[in-house]
């Protein structure tokens, strides 16, 4: 490796060379010295915007990649196919949509599974939040729907804030209810001013009818005398 012409790249070893004596030997042994390819390593990881554990440097072009000191070089590399970025390395997620099919079923859940306390796992102040925003949603989407007026909704609302409602349903049946009620309420007080404007417009005529009675009777003694 040391007799290669200085300007034939190629023919450059990739290691060299060196003859130590030992004092048990008769023969000398060779030390072989690695070429440090951490400057390119470090460059071709910039070029490929990986890190340098990404980075594999084709080790039979070990010199040509070693005489590569600048991104342009490395850039060249890359391109020749002498420096890759490896792939991602595989991460099967298989075993884990299993165990969370599973649970989904209700599988794995029992006593010696479970860490946190009741409180913990599933905190009543959470699903406290959660009922009032799907009740308070209903509330909003009935009144812009016009079928609520404002003062039913807030009458509703104070009532959701006060733990009166469990759930959907239950509200959605009180919603009805009092809609019914309401009807029912307006029918009866329009019945009633009915039979009043009835009531009056009757006495309106017995009035009239003894006024005219009685004029009836004024004229007819007018007349006798």
């Amino acid at each position: 490796a040391a007799d290669a012409p200085a300007g034939d790249a190629k023919s450059e070893s990739v290691t060299q060379e060196r003859s130590v004596w030992s004092k048990d030997d008769e023969h000398p042994t060779t030390r072989t010295t690695m070429v440090s390819l951490k400057l390119q390593k470090r460059l071709a990881a910039e070029v490929l915007k990986c890190g340098k554990r990404k980075v594999w440097l084709d080790p039979n072009e070990v010199n040509e990649i070693s005489m590569a000191n600048s991104r342009q070089n490395i850039r060249k590399l890359v391109k020749d196919g002498f420096v890759i970025k490896k792939p991602e390395n595989i991460h099967s997620r298989s075993r884990a949509r299993l165990a969370a099919a599973a649970k989904a079923k209700g599988r794995h859940t029992g006593y010696g599974k479970r860490r946190g306390t009741r409180e913990a796992r599933l905190p009543t102040s959470l699903l406290w939040m959660r009922r009032m925003r799907v009740l308070r949603r209903m509330l909003r989407k009935y009144r812009d729907a016009k079928k609520i007026d404002k003062h039913m909704y807030h009458e509703l609302y104070l009532k959701v804030k006060g733990n009166v409602y469990k759930n959907k349903r239950v509200l959605m049946e009180s919603i009805h209810k009092n809609k019914a009620e309401k009807l029912r309420e307006k029918a009866i007080a329009e019945q009633f001013d009915s039979r009043r404007t009835k009531n009056k417009a009757s006495r309106l005529r017995k009035l009239q009818r003894r006024e005219e009675r009685l004029a009836q009777g004024l004229n007819f003694e007018q007349k006798k005398k």
